[in-house]
């Protein structure tokens, strides 16, 4: 089937979800948390999609990881109740933390790395009558969020949640380990799944052995997940690119190729043949595509995507959009035969440097099934 009959009548830029892939790649992480002995609770900051989420958990509504209270509120709604907010919460937003819980019968797990903010927590709640399970974040060596892990400071703010009980009860500990994007090595990815593991844990153990229960032990990113050797004292794994893949986790040797699921259509606006040399001029620029080019560090050529055909999603040669204005993107190409072969008003396909921005921009999902487009999919947007 050509892409013009393919995606005939789309206004691009578009995001488009090829669903096999999606499955496969749901499919595998379950398979691989199964032989870890862990819960799955995926991160649906990307896909922030009720559809994308029954996959993820093979249907049903088992528990899940969100970065905002939009989407908290929008899976709350449809029917998820067991939900972590990923972040550091501001007392401003517990009201609204409250609602969710109350008008829709879900519980949200809160995060806290500091005595300060466990104390505001447990006043906010005392005052709203609400009450919130708190899991304490501990620092595996990102240095973006979180206390030291096995610390005196942790068994702190453990003591401070539970001086605020029953508005505040502690359920655990979490830890993410960010900075495994660092390495395209499976090695030092492997021994850092056992740092953030063993953060994790050993938390968890002082806390116990302090008094304290602790339930869960939360941990988690795709590449962590992926090459970790075991994860022994560990409850549940958060991860969730894994569901799309992009260049970021190609470049890393996360994924293949053919495990990206998800691609932006985009449509030839224009031929330049000034400047620097001929380029192909696309209609999806910084915001269709974002302006994330992490990938680069790995696969310097991956620009803000790779072009590809938008019937099969083949790689168009070594083609890759450069630069990027509002609406515009710019591919560079060897020569003007590229302008017959690729003429203005045909259309490709663009594989995201990074899904989770790419796809921010977008408020819905054409789905492909067995190469054909099938439905559109919602997905949520805002804090």
């Amino acid at each position: 089937m050509s892409a013009a009959t393919m995606f005939a009548g789309l206004n691009t830029p578009r995001l488009i979800l090829d669903a096999d892939r999606l499955e496969r790649n749901a499919a595998r992480m379950r398979a691989r948390c199964d032989a870890l002995g862990v819960t799955l609770r995926p991160h649906l900051k990307t896909a922030k999609s009720t559809d994308v989420a029954r996959i993820a958990a093979n249907g049903e509504q088992g528990p899940i990881t969100v970065s905002t209270l939009a989407e908290a509120e929008y899976f709350a709604a449809a029917g998820w109740r067991d939900i972590l907010y990923s972040t550091a919460i501001a007392p401003a937003k517990l009201a609204r933390v409250h609602h969710i819980q109350r008008e829709h019968g879900a519980r949200l797990l809160l995060v806290v790395d500091d005595r300060e903010a466990a104390a505001a927590m447990g006043e906010a709640a005392a005052a709203l009558g609400a009450r919130f399970g708190v899991l304490i974040e501990a620092d595996c060596g990102e240095h973006r969020s979180g206390t030291e892990p096995t610390s005196e400071e942790l068994v702190a703010i453990a003591g401070v949640i539970a001086a605020c009980s029953p508005r505040l009860e502690l359920m655990g500990v979490m830890t993410h380990a960010g900075h495994s994007y660092a390495f395209d090595d499976p090695a030092p990815i492997r021994a850092l799944a056992e740092v953030e593991r063993h953060a994790a844990v050993a938390s968890a153990e002082l806390l116990r052995a302090r008094g304290y229960a602790c339930p869960i032990v939360s941990v988690g990113s795709t590449p962590t997940v992926v090459f970790a050797e075991q994860l022994r004292g560990v409850t549940e794994v958060r991860a969730g690119i894994y569901l799309f893949c992009d260049l970021a986790q190609l470049s890393r040797g996360v994924c293949a190729g053919e495990d990206i699921a998800v691609s932006v259509l985009a449509t030839v606006i224009g031929h330049q043949r000034r400047g620097a040399g001929p380029s192909l001029i696309l209609d999806a620029g910084a915001l269709a595509l974002s302006k994330d080019v992490g990938a680069n560090r790995f696969m310097p050529n991956a620009g803000y995507g790779l072009v590809c055909d938008a019937a099969t999603l083949e790689p168009l040669e070594t083609l890759t959009v450069v630069t990027v204005h509002q609406e515009h993107g710019g591919v560079p190409v060897p020569d003007e035969s590229w302008f017959e072969r690729l003429p203005i008003g045909s259309v490709v396909r663009i594989l995201p440097n990074h899904a989770c921005l790419t796809c921010a921009a977008y408020t819905s999902y054409d789905v492909l099934r067995e190469g054909v487009l099938a439905e559109e999919w919602p997905r949520t947007g805002g804090w």
